[in-house]
């Protein structure tokens, strides 16, 4: 029979760290040992999933973490993030209200868009050319999510998403060089001109849909997209929210008072 000091030891139990007084060690490697040798995305890939990427892989992960850092005021995650800060909230409430705004629609849709490329590519392991792969999958992933295609398209950017281009270049430099396959780019590439076929209009791939290629080509499993990109916008949340706080202003809501909404009673007739 366990003691009851057992129990509680076992309460919790971790790979991730073994702690105790005088000690910290994550994952096997003592943490003097980490600090000042390894980057931050390095630091991120060692908790998250375990073992060290190379230079080049780092360097890839954290371009996709650099991509999605911000996006301005008029993203739901950033102006909540403003708004908090004007309520009297300290730096960490205003982040979490920031962040609690990542959900399907944004934030999440990198997730929603990894599950799409992983889908495809289960299609052509199990014999389909890509065209084909591509095509079931949309009629799959519309069939669970909707016309909408997480990770296409963007209410600001069109044509184009300025990040996406970028972000797609250093894959395609990354696969030559044999730091990845390439696969999850000529998916993502191929995705986006099923959608532009079926629209008869080209669609932007937009941050997610790219992050959503970096990070399916690094191996991460799909719901991490949406922690890494929370990751990400959090530094943004961070920075306006600072900003904010230096710049004043109390109780703002999400537009000037002058402005009211508008108001529609409710048709009660019949």
């Amino acid at each position: 029979m366990s003691t009851d000091g057992e129990a509680i030891r076992h309460w919790w139990r971790t790979s991730i760290i073994d702690m105790e007084p005088g000690k910290i060690v994550f994952r096997g490697t003592p943490i003097e040992e980490l600090i000042g040798t390894v980057s931050f995305p390095q630091m991120i890939w060692l908790m998250v999933r375990g073992g060290t990427p190379s230079e080049e892989e780092a360097r890839l992960f954290e371009a996709a973490l650099v991509a999605g850092v911000d996006h301005g005021p008029q993203a739901p995650s950033i102006a909540a993030g403003r708004m908090a800060a004007t309520c009297g909230l300290g730096l960490n409430n205003v982040m979490a209200t920031g962040i609690n705004m990542l959900g399907d629609v944004h934030g999440g849709a990198g997730e929603q868009c990894a599950e799409l490329y992983y889908d495809i590519a289960d299609r052509m392991d199990a014999g389909a050319p890509l065209e084909e792969a591509v095509v079931d999958g949309l009629v799959q992933w519309r069939s669970e999510y909707g016309k909408i295609v997480s990770g296409f398209g963007h209410r600001f950017h069109k044509p184009t998403d300025p990040r996406a281009p970028r972000l797609m270049k250093l894959v395609r430099d990354a696969a030559i060089e044999g730091t990845v396959s390439g696969r999850f780019a000529d998916i993502g590439v191929a995705v986006q001109a099923e959608l532009g076929r079926s629209r008869g209009v080209p669609i932007a791939m937009n941050i997610d849909g790219a992050t959503a290629v970096i990070f399916c080509e690094l191996g991460f499993p799909a719901p991490l997209s949406r922690g890494l990109f929370c990751l990400s916008r959090s530094v943004g949340i961070l920075a306006h929210a600072w900003e904010q706080m230096g710049q004043g202003g109390r109780n703002k809501g999400p537009m000037p008072p002058r402005f009211l909404p508008q108001y529609e009673p409710e048709d009660n007739a019949g």
